[in-house]
């Protein structure tokens, strides 16, 4: 604890931030008023141009005006001319302040310390996000600056009911992490269950982002693919699922913020369902739907089918292989599944500047010079192309793994047991499904299960924003 023993206070806080270890830890003593004062910054971290300002104004002050002080609170409030200000009093607290960027502040003659926020974070700019594009609408993206994703979030959402809590997670990181809702429309119970779930995280850090949050909040089924929360990096889609009464999840140093509860009809939807018309918005989303299903279900039925090509009616006909392939089909589907995968991993450590050449040696190489050789036929490479289109028109990276990882048991299954092998892996899909639980508790299947009408009808049909904005 911090006491009116100003030299104390001084060994001690030096001692905790480690001053003979640490060059960006600048310590600065100063007396003004006929008293010591000690300042401490880290090194690019600040407003440099406020921390001046802070200096020049207490040199100004006259041993008169800090005799008339009597706490801590008085003096920051007429002194420091600073609009974010805070005292602590104990040098934990302190330390976390000054290595959090904000600058700290020990005064000869107080009990507490002043925290003043002039944090100034390297960052990059607000610009639209990679992952989540839209043909209209804003083009800004979160960054990895969590005041700027709130103030971002504020400005779509100008109501005295949005709520923005302060939470910091990890012993060693002490992550900031901001629990985000609208009072009124979120699930107070859920809102008290995440606050409560977030205060008891005793991992050591955060530093790996959101995606390490989310374990930390749900329940622990590493064996299960199917994504528990859902992720954006617009702040205008944060906005609408908060004002739809959801909660978000944003963590200081990751530009996506999660969105909670999420339920696997809830992937459904995407931003640009609300750039069109109404129609052309239900349009998009049944086919989202409708490539999602096939991605998952087409090899394994396509293999089925070539399996038992003599019992095939005569308008599927045309699936049948007039040759015996040099590889067999269930081989050359499980290559192709490595190698889009494979594809994948490259990309994205490939220099943007090298894209395009990638994808030119990825198409002519390894497809077409695949079939030439005979290593593969072109029905393969023409299904996995869909698959690998379906992929891509999946907005949720998370739910695109989970489904691969269900189209490769299926395909093993269906080799093994050829159609109750891919009855098997539907049951498996559907059962990894129901088995997963949101944070909240509730069912993946929501609204299906329990069943809440309107609720589903407005997940599968985008209605004017009129009626949907009550």
């Amino acid at each position: 604890m911090l006491t009116q023993d100003h030299a104390r206070n001084v060994a001690l806080l030096d001692k905790t931030l480690r001053l003979d270890s640490n060059f960006d830890i600048l310590p600065r003593t100063l007396a003004f008023g006929g008293r010591s004062a000690r300042m401490y910054t880290i090194d690019g971290m600040n407003e440099d141009n406020v921390v001046n300002k802070i200096v020049e104004t207490l040199f100004k002050l006259e041993d008169t005006v800090l005799n008339e002080l009597k706490s801590t609170r008085e003096f920051a409030d007429k002194t420091v001319p600073y609009g974010e200000v805070d005292l602590v009093d104990n040098e934990k607290d302190f330390a976390v302040w000054v290595l959090s960027g904000c600058v700290g502040l020990l005064v000869e003659g107080f009990a507490e310390g002043v925290v003043i926020d002039v944090r100034s974070y390297p960052a990059r700019p607000v610009m639209e996000p990679e992952n989540d594009r839209v043909l209209r609408g804003p083009r800004e993206g979160f960054v990895e600056t969590l005041v700027v994703n709130t103030a971002l979030v504020r400005r779509h959402l100008r109501d005295p009911a949005l709520t923005m809590e302060a939470v910091r997670v990890g012993r060693s990181s002490r992550s900031d992490v901001v629990l985000c809702y609208m009072q009124g429309k979120a699930d107070a119970k859920l809102v008290e269950k995440l606050r409560a779930k977030l205060n008891d995280i005793g991992i050591n850090t955060l530093t790996m982002g959101v995606e390490s949050l989310t374990e930390c909040l749900t329940r622990k089924q590493w064996w299960n693919p199917f994504p528990r929360a859902r992720y954006t990096e617009r702040p205008d889609t944060a906005a609408a699922c908060v004002a739809e009464g959801q909660i978000i999840l944003m963590m200081d140093n990751s530009p996506a913020a999660m969105i909670l509860p999420t339920g696997i009809f809830d992937f459904l939807q995407d931003t640009n369902d609300y750039s069109f018309l109404p129609i052309t918005g239900i349009y998009l989303r049944w086919l989202r739907l409708l490539i999602t299903v096939l991605m998952t279900v087409l090899t394994p039925l396509w293999m089925m089918a070539v399996k038992y090509n003599d019992r095939l009616p005569d308008f599927l006909s045309f699936l049948a292989l007039e040759e015996t392939p040099t590889i067999p089909v269930f081989a050359q589907l499980v290559v192709i599944e490595i190698v889009l995968a494979a594809l994948r991993m490259a990309s994205l450590n490939t220099p943007a500047a090298l894209i395009g050449s990638f994808g030119i040696v990825g198409a002519l190489l390894l497809g077409e010079v695949a079939v030439i050789s005979e290593l593969l036929i072109p029905e393969t490479v023409l299904m996995m192309g869909f698959v690998a289109l379906g992929n891509f028109a999946q907005p949720s990276h998370e739910l695109g793994y989970a489904l691969t990882f269900v189209r490769m048991i299926t395909l093993v299954l269906v080799w093994l047991f050829s159609f109750w092998g891919f009855v098997a892996g539907m049951v498996i899909m559907l059962l990894l499904i129901s088995v997963n639980k949101t944070v909240s508790g509730t069912s993946y299947w929501y609204p299906l299960i329990p069943f809440n009408g309107r609720a589903l009808g407005r997940l599968f049909f985008r209605v004017p924003i009129k009626h949907n904005n009550s």
